[in-house]
């Protein structure tokens, strides 16, 4: 029963406290069938006993022990109950949190680890484990040096420092796993504090497929700008403000400045003459305002760092951001300086060269000194560039004066002031002077500049005149009899090419005067040489004939052979489309073509029975003996050859030379077809004529193998579409 109770209330269970005393506990607080079990050990054991009791909602921690006398018997027991419901059900939600905290500590993906300040690892997540390679219990019994690399290794004393004073850090690092093998990772660490001590609280990020992707990404760029660099061309990148943002290698060559110089800069400001500046930005602003399409092909002059100016040709890209947006420009640039150079040269050379092509024609035209004269400064000025052209002639008076004989162009009053001398005085020293005398060409390239063009210089300003050539016009004796001036309205307008033009021009002019007054004897002598030339090809065809005819007058059965073949030949090669010149050739050599046979004896040429082949022989002989006799005249036809060649074969089987194919002249082929039809057709010593057909049957039968086969074809249609007939044998 309860013999006293204590407490800071003034009732238990809604039970005044007098009416406790004398009643068992277990039937007021907690309310139990019988003692609680650590009531009851206590009292059999003697000892202490603690427990916990529920009384419906609430938790009480029970503690029991027994008092006995000196003899050890019983006396009492003391039970306390403490109230530990709200101990107990903190408890319980901190279970609850720290069980939630493990779940979302190991659904962390990253490896999080917890460590202290000297490093040891206090608490890790699954992902950490899995990480390192460890178990959980292995990990707790690691050190941060323990798993990074050698390098990263020796330097966790830096980075806890790094994390005392500024109490975070974010790093890359490597890992060493169990294994052996490294991760990258990214670390993030903070400093906390942990059952009351600081420690450290780490997020390992591997980040090897970002290691990746930057190696891969540095070694594109590498590769790109290894493109950059070797183009031959020069490559700029522009913001929207005009700044540089990339230039390759050929650009920094160009420019005369390192990379580094160059970045970043006002392109407009530092790299473009000052003359282009503001056109060249106007259109770039636009361009990025999207007020015009960019100008796809472009050029102008930039500024290198030793001030000198080269000539670019753009090509140029709009660069858009994700909107669409212009977000800057990219330009390839090729020096074209060397180029533009050249085109300048080529043209004036050109210009010369067409001046010079309307002169000559001019020559050629030219029937009267004046008509020449004039005709030449007319072509001068014709040509876009030159302004004005005189010709003047060497006066040999007490003045030394110069006489202006024609002029063309915008001269406009301008001859009349110069009053022109090529005395040494200061009126003769200027280009026109100076040729006269020197015999040379003068030039002056400059005449707002020149000093020695100080007495024209304002009236030739005035004209728009910049830049003068004179030249001398040479006599026959190499004496200067005139001055052939042109000008121009550019400054330094002629190149060395077009003045080296010019100079052969003038010579051309001289040439044509001092040729004018000859030009009838020439024409005279070259009528008289032209009469005396057909004169000697008459002789020589004449004489032609003379030798056919002594042939055929030994030969009565074959009288006009040589001719009626020479007819059918000509007409055989007008017929396969040859020159008329060519024809003529092959008609003189059808005359002669067996003037050979005049070595044979005239009893077997017209024998009426077989021949031996002895006498078979001798004839055989005949065209090398026609060659023999024709080789040493000179015609202008390979008439000899023909001679030569008319009884080769195309198969080999001819003769003298047993010849193939293309190795016999064309000329000889024509013959060789035309001799066999005469000879089938027309009567011999030794047989009756056998007539047209039979030869033409001939030769289609052996085409191809004896014949060509295109003057086989020619010679057939003459027979058989046109109706050719043997004429009378004539020349």
């Amino acid at each position: 029963m309860t013999r006293s109770f204590c407490t800071t209330k003034t009732s238990v269970a809604d039970i005044p406290f007098k009416q406790i005393i004398g009643r068992p506990y277990y039937d007021i607080f907690p309310k139990t069938d019988g003692p609680l079990p650590c009531c009851t050990q206590a009292l059999e054991t003697a000892e202490k006993m603690e427990a916990e009791v529920g009384a419906g909602d609430a938790t009480y921690r029970s503690r029991t022990f027994s008092i006995h006398d000196e003899q050890g018997a019983y006396l009492y027991s003391v039970h306390v109950l403490e109230d530990i419901t709200g101990r107990k059900r903190a408890e319980e939600q901190a279970a609850k949190e720290r069980e939630k905290f493990h779940m979302l500590f190991d659904a962390i993906s990253d490896a999080v680890a917890i460590h202290n300040m000297e490093g040891r690892f206090l608490q890790a997540n699954r992902s950490a484990c899995e990480h390192f390679g460890y178990s959980q219990e292995e990990l707790l019994q690691k050190n941060v040096a323990d798993i990074d690399t050698p390098e990263f290794a020796a330097k966790v004393a830096e980075r806890i420092k790094v994390l005392y004073e500024q109490g975070h850090l974010v790093a890359e690092t490597a890992h060493l796993r169990k294994d052996g093998s490294v991760i990258p990772v990214e670390l993030n660490a903070r400093v906390i504090t942990y059952d009351g001590q600081p420690a450290v609280l780490s997020v390992a990020r591997d980040i090897t497929e970002r290691k990746r992707a930057e190696q891969e990404l540095v070694e594109s760029r590498q590769r790109a700008q290894h493109y950059l660099d070797i183009a031959d061309v020069m490559l700029i990148s522009l913001d929207t403000q005009g700044r540089v943002q990339m230039v390759n290698r050929k650009g920094c060559e160009m420019l005369g400045h390192p990379e580094a110089d160059i970045l970043g800069k006002d392109w407009f400001d530092n790299y473009l003459p000052e003359s282009a500046r503001n056109v060249v930005r106007r259109i770039f602003a636009q361009i990025m305002d999207g007020d015009i399409v960019p100008v796809e092909y472009f050029e102008n002059n930039i500024l290198t760092a030793s001030g000198a100016e080269l000539t670019v040709a753009w090509h140029n890209s709009l660069l858009e951001d994700e909107t669409g947006k212009a977000g800057g420009l990219l330009s390839s640039g090729e020096d074209i300086t060397a180029r533009k150079q050249a085109e300048n040269t080529i043209q004036h050379a050109n210009r010369a060269l067409a001046t010079l092509g309307a002169v000559n024609r001019a020559l050629v035209r030219a029937t009267d000194e004046s008509e020449l004269l004039q005709a030449i400064c007319n072509a001068i000025v014709g040509q876009r560039g030159y302004r004005m052209a005189w010709v003047g002639y060497v006066q040999h008076d007490a003045e030394k004066s110069v006489k202006i004989m024609a002029c063309a162009g915008e001269y406009a009053g301008y001859l009349d002031t110069m009053r022109l001398t090529w005395a040494e005085t200061e009126r003769g020293m200027g280009p026109s002077g100076r040729a006269i005398r020197s015999g040379k060409p003068q030039l002056c390239q400059d005449m707002a500049c020149d000093p020695l063009y100080l007495p024209w210089r304002d009236e030739a300003l005035k004209r728009g005149y910049a830049a003068s050539l004179a030249l001398p016009l040479l006599g026959a004796d190499q004496a200067v009899f005139g001055i052939l001036n042109v000008y121009s309205g550019e400054v330094k307008a002629f190149v060395a090419s077009e003045v080296a033009l010019l100079e052969e021009m003038a010579d051309d002019l001289a040439f044509g005067v001092r040729t004018l007054n000859v030009r009838r004897e020439r024409d005279l002598a070259l009528e008289q040489g032209q009469r005396h030339f057909a004169r000697l090809h008459k002789s020589m065809e004449d004489t032609v004939q003379a030798i056919a005819n002594m042939v055929e007058m030994r030969d009565p059965y074959t009288a006009g052979h040589q001719g009626r073949v020479a007819g059918l030949a000509a007409a055989i090669a007008r017929q396969m489309g040859l020159p008329e010149d060519r024809i003529h050739g092959i008609h003189l050599a059808g005359v002669v073509h067996d003037l050979g046979k005049i070595q044979v004896p005239a009893e077997i040429l017209s024998k009426p029975g077989k021949i031996s082949s002895i006498e078979h022989s001798l004839i055989k002989a005949h065209p090398q003996a026609g060659f023999d006799i024709l080789k040493d005249i000179e015609f202008p036809w390979p008439i000899a050859q023909m001679v030569l060649q008319h009884h080769e074969r195309l198969d080999g089987s001819g003769y003298p030379q047993g010849l193939k194919g293309e190795q016999i002249i064309l000329e000889a082929r024509i013959l060789n077809v035309a001799d066999v039809v005469e000879a089938i057709s027309s009567h011999r010593p030794y047989r009756p004529g056998l007539g047209v057909d039979a030869a033409l049957e001939e030769i289609t039968r052996q085409c191809g193998t004896h014949y060509d086969a295109a003057v086989v074809n020619a010679c057939l249609a003459l027979f058989r579409e046109q109706h050719y007939k043997f004429q009378p044998a004539s020349f």
